[in-house]
C-alpha cells in the first residue's frame, strides 16, 4: 500500500505545480504588460520569478518603472533596448498562444463584404445629412435625438463649447460640401452650392474661434471652390453655368473678418475668438492654444493664392513663426497655451492631442502644398524632437523586448512625464506618420486606439494607460482613428484596416444611431447619449469611412494628388499653389529658418531616431500576433 500513496502524492504534486505556474504566467485577467497598468497578482507572481534577472540587469526595467523612479534617461535614446545575448524569458512568450485567432480574423476581407461596408458608410452619411437637412437647415447643428436644429448659445455667451464652433452660418451643410462629391452626388453638391450662395452670409452678431471658423467655414467654402473650378479634378463635370467664383468671395470675406485676431498682439499670435461684426470683443482673453494659433496657414495660404493677396499667408505665417522661435532651448518641445501678448507659456504640457495636434500636421502639410522649406525644417526639427522627449517603449514596433511605442505628454522644458492619460485627438497622428514615411510606428501607435475602441465600442475623450481606464468618458464622433485607419490602409493595402474600419462603422451604427442622426456617446461604457451631432462626423468620420471601403473612387483613381486639411476637406496638390504672385513682405525669422545642418529634402522613408524593421519583411499582418495581443491585454480587451 506504500507504493500506492507515494503515486498518489505524485499526482497531486504535479497538479499543484501545474496550478501554480498557470497562474504564475499570467492567463489569469490581470496581467499588466509594463506601462504600470493596474498590477494585479498575476504580475507580482511573474516579478518574482524574473527578479534575480532584473537585480543582476538594472537596464531591464521597463520605462513605466523608470516613470515612476524618474530615472528614465533621455539623453541618447527613447527607445528601450535589450540585447540579445539576455538571459532573461521574454514575456511576450506569454502572448504567443493564440496568435493564430487574429490571422484568422484579419487577414482576409471579401470584396462583396467590403461593398456591403461601402454601401452602409454611404447609407449612415445620408441619414444625419437627410435629416440635418430635413429638420435643422440652416441653423448649424442637428440635434438628432430631438429632430431639431442647433445654433449659437446666445443666452449664454459664455457657453465656448457650443459658441466657439456655431456661428449662425449653415455650419453642416458647408462642412459637408466636399463629402457630397465623394459619395458621388454631384447634383447634390450643386444643390447645397447653391443654397449657401443664396443664404449664407458672415454679417452676423456672432462670436466665434478662429480655429474653428478656419477648418470647418473657410476650408469648406476653399475646397468646394476648387472642384467647382479646377478643370482637372477627379469628380465630373460638377460646375455649373451660372456660378461666378460666389464660394470663394464668401471664404474671402470670412478670412477678413477673421483678420481683427491677428491686430493689436504683442507677439503676432492671433486672438483666439472674433465677433463676425465687431471683431475681438473688449473682454477677449489674451491665451490661446497653440493648435489654434498655428493650424491656420493651409486655409488663409490657399486663399493667399487664389486671389493673389499675400495678406492671409503672411499673417498665418508669422503666427507659426511665432510660436516656434518661443520652443524649449532645452528639448525643443512647444508648450499647448500661450499668452499672446508676453509670449510666456501659460500651459506648459507637450503632447500629440488637444491644443498641440494640427500645429504639427500643418508644418508638414503646408510644406507639400506650398513647397517652402521653411515649413519641412519646422516639421523636421519638431518631430526628432517628439521622438526623443515623447516617445516611450521599444525600440522599434514589430520586433524586439518590450513595450510597445506610445507618446506620453511631458513638461515642454524638462521632457519629464506630466500625466499618465492620451486623449483622442492624438489618433490622428499614425496618419501624419504615413504622410511622413514613419509606416512602421503609425502601426504600433494606430493598433493602441484600435484595441481602446474594441474594449469600449468608442474613443473615451481621455484614456489613462496607467489605470487602464477612462479619464474623460465622451466620445463626440470623432474622425481621428477613422482616418489613420483610411491613410493606414491607402499605404499598407493590408485588409486589416478594413477590419478595423467595419469595427468602427457597426459600433457607431450600433451605439450612435438614434432616431434622426448619431449622437454624441456621453459615456463610452454604458453608452449614454447626448442631444448634439457635430458636423465633422458628416465631412469627416463618414467621409474616411466611404473612402476607405470604395477602392475605386475618383480620388484613388485620378491621375492628380490630393490632401486632406484637418477638417477632410479635399484640396490638390497643385504647382499654382507653390507659386507666389508677390515678393515676401518681410525677412523670415532667424530661429525659423535657421538651417540644421542635415538635408532638407523630405525623407524617403522615416526620420525617427530609432532602427526600423528592414523594408524587405513583410508579415500577414501589419503587427505581428504577439505585440497585437500584448496591445489588447494592455488596455483590457481580455
Amino acid at each position: 500500500m506504500q507504493w500506492r500513496s507515494i503515486v498518489v502524492g505524485l499526482v497531486v504534486l504535479r497538479l499543484s505545480v501545474s496550478w501554480v505556474l498557470w497562474l504564475a504566467f499570467g492567463l489569469g485577467p490581470e496581467i499588466s504588460s509594463g506601462f504600470n497598468f493596474h498590477l494585479g497578482f498575476n504580475l507580482h507572481k511573474l516579478d518574482l520569478l524574473f527578479r534575480e534577472e532584473k537585480e543582476a540587469d538594472p537596464s531591464a526595467a521597463s520605462w513605466s518603472q523608470r516613470i515612476q523612479d524618474h530615472r528614465y534617461d533621455e539623453t541618447a535614446t527613447t527607445c528601450a533596448k535589450i540585447g540579445e545575448d539576455s538571459p532573461r524569458r521574454s514575456y511576450l512568450n506569454l502572448f504567443d498562444g493564440n496568435k493564430d485567432e487574429y490571422v484568422r480574423r484579419y487577414t482576409s476581407f471579401p470584396d462583396t463584404l467590403r461593398v456591403k461596408m461601402k454601401d452602409m458608410a454611404k447609407e449612415m452619411f445620408y441619414f444625419g445629412y437627410e435629416n440635418y437637412m430635413k429638420y435643422a437647415f440652416p441653423e448649424d447643428e442637428l440635434n438628432p435625438i430631438d429632430c431639431e436644429g442647433r445654433g449659437p448659445d446666445v443666452l449664454n455667451p459664455s457657453n465656448i463649447n457650443i459658441n466657439d464652433v456655431l456661428g449662425n452660418y449653415s455650419l453642416t451643410l458647408i462642412d459637408t460640401l466636399d463629402t457630397l462629391l465623394v459619395l458621388g452626388n454631384v447634383s447634390e453638391f450643386q444643390r447645397a452650392v447653391k443654397l449657401v450662395i443664396d443664404t449664407v452670409s458672415f454679417d452676423k452678431d456672432s462670436t466665434v474661434q478662429v480655429f474653428e471658423a478656419n477648418i470647418r467655414i473657410l476650408g469648406s467654402l476653399i475646397s468646394a471652390h476648387i472642384l467647382l473650378t479646377d478643370p482637372k479634378h477627379p469628380f465630373g463635370e460638377v460646375g455649373f453655368r451660372d456660378y461666378d467664383n460666389e464660394l470663394l468671395h464668401l471664404a474671402h470675406d470670412l478670412a477678413v473678418r477673421l483678420l481683427p485676431a491677428f491686430e493689436n498682439t504683442s507677439t503676432g499670435i492671433p486672438y483666439p475668438r472674433v465677433n463676425l461684426k465687431t471683431g475681438v470683443p473688449q473682454d477677449g482673453v489674451n491665451e490661446t492654444c497653440t493648435a489654434g494659433a498655428g493650424s491656420l496657414l493651409v486655409e488663409f495660404g490657399i486663399l493667399s493664392r487664389l486671389i493673389g493677396d499675400s495678406t492671409f499667408e503672411w499673417v498665418a505665417r508669422r503666427a507659426v513663426r511665432a510660436l516656434w522661435n518661443l520652443r524649449s532651448n532645452e528639448t525643443g518641445l512647444l508648450g499647448n497655451v500661450i499668452n499672446i501678448q508676453t509670449g510666456q507659456w501659460v500651459g506648459k504640457q507637450s503632447g500629440l492631442g488637444a491644443g498641440m495636434d494640427s500645429f504639427y500636421e500643418y508644418l508638414l502639410k503646408s510644406y507639400i502644398l506650398f513647397g517652402e522649406k521653411e515649413d519641412y525644417r519646422m516639421f523636421k526639427a519638431a518631430y526628432e524632437s517628439i521622438q526623443n522627449h515623447l516617445r516611450r517603449g521599444r525600440e522599434s514596433c514589430n520586433e524586439g523586448e518590450g513595450d510597445p511605442p506610445l507618446y506620453v505628454n511631458v513638461n515642454m522644458f524638462s521632457g519629464e512625464i506630466m500625466n499618465t492619460w492620451i486623449d483622442s485627438l492624438q489618433a490622428f497622428f499614425p496618419g501624419l506618420q504615413v504622410l511622413n514615411g514613419d509606416i512602421d510606428d503609425a502601426i504600433c501607435l494606430h493598433a493602441f486606439y484600435y484595441a481602446i475602441w474594441k474594449r469600449f465600442g468608442a474613443l473615451p475623450e481621455r484614456y489613462n494607460w496607467q489605470l487602464k481606464a477612462p479619464d474623460v468618458l465622451f466620445y463626440p464622433l470623432r474622425p481621428e482613428l477613422v482616418e489613420s485607419t483610411y491613410l493606414l490602409y491607402q499605404a499598407t493595402k493590408n485588409p486589416f484596416y478594413l477590419h478595423v474600419g467595419m469595427d468602427i462603422l457597426q459600433s457607431l451604427e450600433k451605439n450612435a444611431k438614434v432616431r434622426c442622426g448619431y449622437a454624441t456617446l456621453h459615456h463610452v461604457v454604458d453608452k449614454s447619449k447626448e442631444d448634439r451631432m457635430e458636423s465633422f462626423f458628416l465631412s469627416e468620420t463618414c467621409k474616411y469611412l466611404y473612402l476607405l471601403f470604395d477602392e475605386d473612387n475618383p480620388l484613388h483613381k485620378s491621375d492628380n494628388k490630393y490632401i486632406f486639411t484637418t477638417e477632410g476637406h479635399v484640396v490638390p496638390i497643385d504647382k499654382r499653389f507653390r507659386e507666389k504672385q508677390w515678393n515676401d513682405l518681410s525677412p523670415c525669422e532667424e530661429g525659423a529658418l535657421a538651417e540644421t545642418g542635415t538635408s532638407n529634402q523630405p525623407p524617403l522613408s522615416n526620420i525617427s531616431n530609432c532602427n526600423r524593421i528592414p523594408e524587405e519583411r513583410r508579415y500577414a499582418l501589419p503587427l505581428k500576433s504577439v505585440y497585437m495581443r500584448q496591445i489588447d491585454h494592455m488596455v483590457g480587451v481580455f
